[in-house]
């Protein structure tokens, strides 16, 4: 029997759940298994705000992202990534007509450093929210990474383990999707 292209697209969507209202853990379901994931500190939100610690609540591509080759082998996936880069950034100034895109650093307005001193961009696959269009002030920077120990609470973003982040790699797809939103 052959899986057509949506069928194969509905097997590599990924859903997040929170484990009760505000909850800043919840579980990333994907395969038919669930994963423990951390959320943005401010739980899941259906009316996403720049600095509001919300995860947003909706559908989203996987558009790719960016890897640590100088800690970890390129990661098994069909999604576009690329190695990290030491002056790569991530806009977050709703003023700036790069808001929410890729900067080179330094960067004169408010950003994101990517290279980081801890583990939790070791991976970064962008997420579509707030990206076609971009609205300034509708959010940025919405990642799917990896965890802080004990899925300590993100800034908006979806957290796994390296290895959760390994596996959801290794089925993602070009037409993958992560849902966000609802309850275990």
């Amino acid at each position: 029997m052959s899986v057509s292209g949506s069928e194969r697209t509905a097997q590599s969507d990924f859903q997040v759940r929170c484990l009760h209202r505000g909850a800043t853990t919840g579980q990333l379901q994907f395969g038919g298994r669930s994963f423990a994931c951390a959320l943005g500190r401010s739980g899941i939100t259906s009316q996403k705000r720049e600095g509001d610690g919300a995860s947003p609540a909706g559908a989203y591509r996987l558009l790719g992202g960016f890897y640590r080759a100088d800690r970890i082998a390129k990661p098994v996936t069909q999604l576009p990534m690329r190695p990290m880069l030491e002056r790569d950034g991530w806009c977050d100034d709703p003023r700036d007509a790069r808001y929410n895109q890729l900067v080179t650093l330094p960067f004169a307005t408010s950003h994101e450093t990517l290279w980081r001193a801890d583990q939790l961009y070791d991976v970064v696959v962008v997420l579509d929210q707030n990206i076609y269009p971009r609205i300034p002030g509708g959010g940025s920077a919405i990642f799917f990474h990896i965890a802080a120990p004990g899925f300590t609470p993100t800034e908006g973003c979806i957290a796994v383990s390296h290895a959760t982040m390994h596996h959801a790699l290794s089925i993602a797809t070009r037409g993958s999707r992560m849902r966000i939103g609802g309850r275990v």
